[in-house]
């Protein structure tokens, strides 16, 4: 008998044998508020959310959260999503899901809520860096990536916020009004992409669609997810605000998180008044047994123990991950630096000493150690030379300090104060901290009056200046951009950020991360942003999309970043397969630099008489390529036509319609970094199913 009818049976069996009590006990989290009281933090054991019959031997889903790691116990602290956006690595990715779902497994968890995939529409968003990008299709591929490695060690992964969820502030109230075309080609993909991987569970979002809470969208929990794409796995519902009443269980939200407030004893009641049918009680069951039955019935790869917990190995891929996810922006003949000719070394800044590892709601991770920025350059520069800490807070003496050093480096940005989950106080503290932030979105995309003085100080003083910018997104960089030689893009980076800063520095690392959002000039380049909004509406255009169809150059484009290389893209093909629906697209990329480096091959494809109602182009295909000095070598990246499909509200499919098509490769997203290469594809349609 195969596995999946083995489930189908026992479920079938153990469903049978359940009074009502015990089939809504499974449907929702038990003893969160106990828990966190007595840890004193969020995630410091792992929660029951969902299953569970002791009477039957039925064991309970047990939650923790993450995405940068696991929020239980000292765990590795991997760079934020966004940071491990920039490195445009799958291969990475997964295997960062794979030490996560390692660690998951010996704090005795096997579900987890850290999947976050919501697209990055306007960078004042808190939770940026939760999420890998602006792109639908980078997020989908990293999300992915993330869940095969999660699952990998028979863990549930959450794929979240589902759906629309991208500003903070406003989370429980806002309704976000989208038209069908722009939510199924913009907001949705990448959650597609992730239950295709096989993800076993789904968080719904806090915010209303289209006039419905997440929660208690049928259009979106049942229609879309579970009928339209077959989704087999549960929903369960962002914590305590999330589920509003027990009428959320007919519109498909199978399990309340991560207590009993509106299921229980009323989602009983409403099942005794006919509310809630006796086919959707069972089915509610069986969704939640199914993801548990698929990690029970599987064998594990390996044993689990506490040793695995923030190992030598997963450090090590720490510091892989920050190595890769910094972008070097900007470097006028600056760097890297020559630690044979370093004598005097200025670190500016209070961020250099923090242990800056991003915000202090729910994602957070207490790793064992951190390397701070100014940790790693203590241990990284050569004997003889001194370095010298300042914070930066009188600028006449930055003014001295910087002429009389070789290099400074500046390190600015924010902190979890500044951007991140927004927490009010009515809402149980997730922080442990005595210093109570309670993040939200953005009030101001610059880095300020007082840092941005500094950084023009120091670059004036000192032709040798480095700015290392600490974020969860863009930063508005028109005061200072230019006037500085060279600027990095460091992230929120992980327990070995201040290493991996260091390494790229001192050119032992050749930096590759590249941008997963574009930079604008000026924030009045971005969508409409009010994070205090009660309604607000999406469209199909935000990032690059918008700023290509309006005609304005960005700061830094999509996909862009520097390294100590120049490498060189020539003899561009892309090929039509019209059988198996593939685009097979090759170039030769050459490095022409002295030293090995890494680029982000990326793959555009857009109509070649532009549409004012379609994108000029959009991501279909990227992959990272490692070439030694002088080598060469071919790319080749396949691109689904399914990928370049648009939405026909009219029909009700996903189509290609367009007969010419432009598809363009390059480091990056502008015209200027591309080869153009023609196409003609036939006429395609897809079911929404299929798409």
């Amino acid at each position: 008998m195969a596995p999946e009818s083995r489930h189908e049976t026992r479920i079938a069996e153990i469903i049978g044998k359940l009074d009502l009590d015990e089939k809504v006990f499974m449907l929702s989290g038990h003893g969160f508020m106990d828990q966190i009281a007595k840890d004193g933090r969020y995630c410091g054991s792992a929660y029951h959310i969902g299953a569970g019959n002791e009477r039957l031997g039925v064991p309970p889903l047990m939650f923790l959260d993450g995405p940068r790691g696991v929020g239980m116990g000292q765990s590795t602290c991997f760079p934020v999503p966004m940071a491990r956006g920039a490195s445009f690595d799958i291969d990475l990715e997964q295997r960062i899901g794979d030490a996560i779902g390692r660690e998951l497994r010996a704090h005795g968890s096997n579900l987890f809520g850290g999947v976050c995939i919501n697209l990055l529409r306007h960078p004042a968003w808190g939770r940026a860096q939760e999420t890998y990008g602006e792109d639908p299709f980078l997020l989908g591929e990293m999300g992915a990536a993330l869940t095969r490695g999660v699952q990998h060690h028979n863990v549930v992964a959450t794929p979240k916020h589902f759906a629309a969820n991208s500003m903070e502030n406003a989370r429980f109230t806002v309704d976000v009004e989208i038209d069908e075309r722009a939510l199924r080609e913009v907001y949705l993909p990448h959650f597609k992409r992730c239950i295709d991987a096989g993800a076993g569970a789904v968080m719904s979002a806090y915010n209303q669609l289209n006039g419905a809470y997440c929660g208690h969208n049928y259009e979106l929990l049942t229609q879309i997810l579970k009928q339209e794409w077959g989704f087999e796995g549960f929903v369960y519902s962002d914590f305590v605000m999330g589920c509003r009443g027990p009428d959320a269980f007919s519109a498909g939200l199978d399990v309340e998180a991560p207590g009993t407030y509106h299921y229980g004893e009323k989602l009983a009641d409403a099942f005794e008044r006919g509310e809630v049918d006796a086919d959707r009680l069972d089915d509610g069951v069986r969704r939640v047994l199914h993801s548990l039955f698929q990690t029970l019935e599987n064998e594990d790869p390996e044993s689990y123990g506490a040793d695995s917990i923030a190992s030598d190995a997963h450090v090590a891929l720490a510091k892989e991950a920050a190595d890769k996810s910094i972008v070097l922006l900007r470097n006028e003949d600056t760097l890297p630096w020559d630690a044979s000719a370093l004598r005097t070394l200025l670190v500016l800044g209070p961020l250099a000493n923090q242990e800056n590892l991003g915000d202090h709601g729910s994602s957070r991770v207490f790793p064992p150690s951190v390397v701070t920025p100014l940790a790693g350059l203590e241990a990284a520069i050569p004997k003889g030379c001194k370095l010298t800490h300042d914070l930066g807070d009188d600028l006449d003496r930055v003014r001295a300090l910087a002429a009389a050093s070789d290099a400074v480096l500046v390190v600015a940005g924010y902190t979890h104060k500044d951007e991140g989950e927004f927490i009010p106080g009515v809402m149980v503290d997730l922080s442990g901290d005595t210093d109570k932030s309670i993040g939200g979105d953005r009030l101001d995309l610059t880095l300020g009056v007082e840092q941005e003085e500094l950084i023009l100080v120091a670059a004036e003083a000192n032709a040798n200046t480095v700015v290392a910018v600490m974020s969860g997104s863009a930063v508005l960089m028109e005061n200072w951009r230019q006037r500085v030689p060279a600027i990095l893009m460091l992230w929120y980076p992980g327990m070995a950020g201040g290493t991996a800063l260091a390494d790229v520095l001192f050119g032992r690392v050749n930096p590759s991360g590249r941008l997963p959002f574009s930079v604008p000039i000026q924030a009045e380049h971005l969508p409409f942003f009010d994070r205090e909004a009660t309604q607000i509406r999406y469209d199909l255009w935000h990032g690059y999309t918008k700023l290509e169809r309006e005609g304005i150059t960005p700061a830094f484009p999509f996909g862009f970043g520097l390294g100590y290389s120049e490498f060189e893209f020539a003899n561009a093909t892309a090929v039509p397969d019209e059988a198996s629906e593939i685009i097979r697209v090759e170039v030769d990329v050459s490095n022409r630099g002295s030293q090995h480096g890494e680029t982000v091959v990326q793959v555009y494809a857009g109509w070649q008489t532009p549409s004012a109602d379609h994108p000029v182009k959009r991501l279909c295909g990227f992959g990272r390529l490692a070439l030694r000095a002088g080598e060469t070598r071919r790319a080749v990246i396949e691109v689904a036509f399914r990928d370049l499909a648009w939405f026909d509200i009219d029909q009700r499919c996903w189509r290609l319609s367009e007969p010419d098509w432009r598809i363009g490769v390059g480091p990056s997203s502008a015209s200027t970094d591309q080869i153009a290469v023609g196409i003609r594809l036939g006429e395609h349609t897809w079911s929404i199913r299929e798409r």
